[in-house]
């Protein structure tokens, strides 16, 4: 018995190409934000209002857009950013880098540089290690030394991807209230030797 082949993992820009993918993930019930779930379906309303603007909305490296709601409420400025869908023939999810420029320092409301999620279906497959590999030099493009990246205690396979990347552990710390009040890992990888 043969198996089919496996497509390799892309990191792709947001787009209409790949657009009808994301969506059938939103409409499964998948979020690209694991503070707020429901950002999947206000993601929708979006896309659905102007998909243009939706996309276009993905990749603001000079945070032009809209200040960034918070799971408890209010509103805080937007970083620089984008995100990069992961697609292997399908959308699998996504991945997002933010910084401030001229320095590795975040606001205390933003948890870490780079943030992640796999769609279920998509799971146990290395495709967030991956992702996250091939996010790394793109930091060191936007200048910066290192990437903080936060996971909960509990969350022992993204604690998994971060090592394989070569994170270590700096800190356990408690998440503002605004951002849930739980307990957190923050991790960092070094980007500087990363071409």
């Amino acid at each position: 018995m043969t198996s089919e082949p496996r497509t390799p993992l892309q990191l792709v820009w947001p787009s209409h190409e790949h657009l009808a993918g994301y969506i059938a993930a939103l409409e499964r019930g998948w979020s690209p934000n694991n503070l707020r779930p429901e950002a999947g379906q206000e993601e929708l309303a979006q896309i659905h209002a102007d998909p243009e603007r939706f996309l276009a909305s993905l990749v603001d490296p000079e945070a032009k857009g809209p200040p960034v709601a918070l799971p408890g409420g209010g509103t805080v400025p937007r970083l620089p950013g984008y995100r990069r869908w992961m697609w292997d023939g399908e959308f699998c999810g996504s991945i997002q880098l933010r910084w401030q420029p001229g320095t590795n320092a975040l606001p205390i409301y933003c948890l870490g540089h780079i943030g992640y999620g796999v769609v279920p279906w998509k799971g146990n497959r290395g495709y967030a290690k991956a992702a996250l590999r091939a996010l790394l030099p793109e930091a060191r493009t936007r200048g910066l030394d290192h990437v903080d990246i936060t996971t909960s205690p509990e969350n022992l396979a993204s604690q998994q991807v971060i090592r394989a990347n070569g994170g270590v552990l700096v800190e356990e710390f408690v998440k503002l209230p605004e951002l849930g009040g739980t307990p957190e890992l923050r991790f960092r990888i070094d980007v500087r030797e990363l071409r």
